[in-house]
């Protein structure tokens, strides 16, 4: 029977991760920090990020989260509940990104432009409540992916001790499980823009599309899933092992009738399964450079 009290933060049993090499690097490098305000968006990495300063600065930690147009309600609430296990206070900040004409024109440079005003507003947040500075959850993969908003965060000295840790993806996880981090498994997040090819304007009415055409597939067990929105047409992307559950009947005339009920004219299945990043193809480079989480 297990007797662990809900209520705990999660890792309180394997606090013996924090004493692998990873966990020793990490700590070390939020060490060197007074205080610390963490960009928290409740992914992978930036609730590793987040408990790692919880254990470093003993609790001088602070979880800013911006709520935006481009986020699912889904992952809003899951980062509160996240920051609320493990016990550390949380600021969120509304930030209305569809305003800038920069951002919702959706350009090759979108994420640039979107992560800087971001992580201004997530700044100015922090330093009111007394925290100088900000920290994200970049990781080594990020070095190697077309990353515009990588490039914004270091143009405004915001730390990246992930990457100052030498954690890629993998040994993330890896920390995570042994932490009992809830988020040690979840799939890759994105913002819901980055269903929307470049060059297309991004509209709320769509982005609603989207996220309740995720929702109703997530709602059927199907996880690391994205509706990719080209007008018309939405293009799911799933896992190879789940294309032929999606393809067959009943499921299949489910997510026909749903869809055209949310205004797609034609559902396809891409065939080639989930890809991270596949919307960054069009850009110059890509082929050189493994996906991201998109």
């Amino acid at each position: 029977m297990d007797r662990r009290d809900p209520e705990r933060p999660p890792g309180g049993e394997s606090r013996s991760a924090w004493r692998t090499p990873e966990g020793r690097r990490l700590l070390a490098c939020l060490g060197r920090h007074e205080r610390l305000a963490v960009a928290f968006s409740g992914g992978v990495d930036s609730t590793l990020l987040l408990a790692a300063a919880r254990e470093a600065l003993e609790g001088r930690v602070l979880a800013v989260t911006a709520e935006t147009d481009l986020q699912s309600r889904r992952e809003v609430r899951a980062a509160a509940e996240t920051a609320r296990r493990l016990g550390v206070p949380q600021v969120r900040v509304r930030v209305a990104l569809l305003a800038r004409p920069a951002i919702a024109r959706n350009g090759p440079a979108r994420c640039y432009f979107c992560k800087r005003l971001l992580l201004r507003e997530l700044g100015r947040a922090a330093a009111r409540a007394g925290f100088a500075a900000l920290a994200h959850g970049a990781n080594l993969d990020d070095l190697q992916d077309i990353r515009p908003g990588l490039r914004a965060a270091r143009e405004m000295g915001v730390a990246e001790p992930l990457i100052a840790a030498g954690l890629d993806k993998a040994a993330i996880r890896r920390l995570s499980r042994r932490l009992a981090l809830p988020t040690w498994d979840r799939p890759a997040m994105a913002c819901l823009a980055s269903r929307i090819p470049y060059g297309r304007p991004l509209r709320r009415t769509e982005l609603a599309a989207v996220e309740r055409a995720e929702e109703f597939l997530l709602a059927r067990g199907f996880s690391g899933v994205r509706v990719r929105h080209h007008g018309e047409v939405a293009r799911i992307e799933a896992r190879p092992e789940d294309l032929p559950r999606l393809a067959a009947s009943p499921l299949r005339e489910e997510i026909r009738r749903a869809f055209h009920g949310l205004g797609f004219a034609h559902v396809a299945l891409d065939l080639e399964g989930y890809v991270a990043g596949s919307l960054n193809r069009i850009l110059p480079g890509c082929a050189r450079r493994k996906g991201g989480g998109r």
